[in-house]
């Protein structure tokens, strides 16, 4: 998502960077191409047009015009906006003074509102607060189900009544959530194919009938300024206090992510990174911007990292790094933990540095990354401690078992080495270059 518009406005800043110092129609230029460039992206075009603006005004009264790095000025300033645009800060859920808070998820049909109703519960439940699911979508086939299996799998409780009223639904809901102290509710309704009145005035008798803490918005980002039309129209009904972005592992250009809070006033206080239960992220402006700027994302990546890693399993792995005793068993370790995190491609661009010296084209195959983990599973355990021991016929004998070439067993050993060191390779790193990957992964 957005991996388009990064593209293009880095090559934007990488011409502006062999310039020396700006002229005012140098800064002119550029914001042009921005814009045609935001655009491009599916940005809506009256965000687009104030976003320019709002650069073109700091700009005249910034350094940009004297300055001896002005591309990096100028990028400052886009970087700030573009946080402005999302939000400033990361919005977090509010919570109601007098229990149950309740959480009422509204959006069209197909933009998976039962699924981040799940999805949320679990985050909710992971911070000590524990959720009743209120199945209100009556209309779509296997809605209640569906919510009934997410509660199964995430062991919360899910409150329905079959095919009845969903405004009485959602209020016994609520009810039943006082009745047996549970501090939270999240309430799935019903969504339409697109919007119509009956749909509507059902989820204003609903807010009515609960008066929700929170009403939020789920938005599928693949759907592009649609989303932004549809989110304003749920705002002027209902006046939704956030919004969820679903599907921004996609492919699409992303504008959506871009326009909502500006169009809505809205914040974006999730996005939905993916179809697991647990990938829910909390959405944070300023790191967007970086990934979309190319400047990487350390904080998400040190928060994956936390997520697998406990701080005595970094430590002692550093020991291991320091005294030269990392071995293939640590290696594998280290490659199922990485795995957990997501997208080994994805997790590469998080990294200061390296996000702007991978090719455009990079793409990990896991294929390769499973065919590593056959070849160091088909050794012995002193050939993964030592594998300085491993001559052709022992070779041979891994690559069978793990179904590979010699060649591929071979160039995992030779590579082996560099891997220790890549740590200390990701810190010292050089635009251009980044370190070798077992079976020429990334290459």
């Amino acid at each position: 998502m957005l991996e388009a518009l990064s593209e293009r406005l880095g090559a934007i800043f990488d011409r502006l960077a062999n310039r020396g110092r700006l002229s005012e129609s140098d800064v002119a230029e550029v914001l042009r191409e921005v814009r045609i460039a935001l655009l491009e992206a599916d940005v809506a075009l009256p965000v687009a047009k104030e976003f320019v603006t709002a650069i073109k005004e700091k700009a005249v009264g910034s350094d940009v015009f004297t300055s001896l790095s002005p591309a990096q000025t100028v990028i400052k300033l886009v970087y700030d906006e573009l946080v402005e645009l999302m939000g400033g800060a990361a919005a977090r859920l509010t919570y109601s003074d007098t229990p149950p808070t309740v959480y009422v998820m509204v959006g069209l049909q197909g933009s998976g509102k039962t699924t981040q109703a799940g999805k949320l519960a679990l985050r909710l439940k992971e911070q000590g607060r524990r959720t009743l699911l209120v199945a209100a979508d009556v209309y779509r086939p296997a809605a209640i189900d569906q919510l009934k299996t997410l509660g199964k799998q995430i062991d919360l409780p899910v409150f329905d009544q079959g095919q009845g009223d969903p405004v009485k639904i959602a209020r016994d809901g609520v009810a039943e959530a006082r009745r047996l102290g549970i501090p939270t509710v999240i309430i799935d309704t019903a969504g339409r194919l697109q919007i119509d009145e009956r749909l509507m005035a059902e989820l204003e008798s609903i807010k009515a009938a609960v008066k929700p803490t929170e009403i939020l918005f789920v938005a599928d980002a693949m759907t592009g300024q649609e989303a932004v039309n549809v989110a304003k129209t749920f705002n002027d009904r209902l006046g939704i206090t956030g919004v969820i972005l679903t599907k921004m592992d996609g492919d699409a250009r992303g504008g959506a992510a871009l326009s909502i809070h500006r169009m809505t006033g809205a914040p974006i206080k999730f996005v939905g990174t993916g179809e697991k239960v647990t990938a829910l992220e909390q959405f944070y402006p300023d790191r967007l911007a970086s990934r979309i700027l190319g400047m990487g994302d350390v904080l998400t990546l040190i928060e994956k990292t936390q997520s697998v890693y406990s701080e005595q399993q970094a430590e002692d792995l550093a020991k291991k790094l320091r005294k030269s005793q990392f071995t293939l068993d640590d290696f594998l370790e280290q490659l199922r933990q990485v795995r957990k995190m997501g997208s080994m491609t994805d997790i590469m661009k998080m990294i200061p540095g390296l996000s702007k010296a991978l090719p455009k084209d990079v793409n990990i195959d896991e294929k390769d990354v499973s065919k590593v983990e056959a070849i160091i599973c088909s050794m012995t355990r002193r050939e993964r401690d030592r594998p300085e021991i491993l001559n052709g016929s022992r070779r041979k004998r891994i690559a069978v078992g793990s179904g590979t070439q010699v060649a591929d067993v071979n160039r995992l050993v030779k590579q082996f080495e560099s891997s220790r060191q890549m740590m200390k390779q990701f810190g010292g790193m050089k635009k251009g270059r980044f370190p070798k990957l077992p079976l020429g992964i990334g290459r």
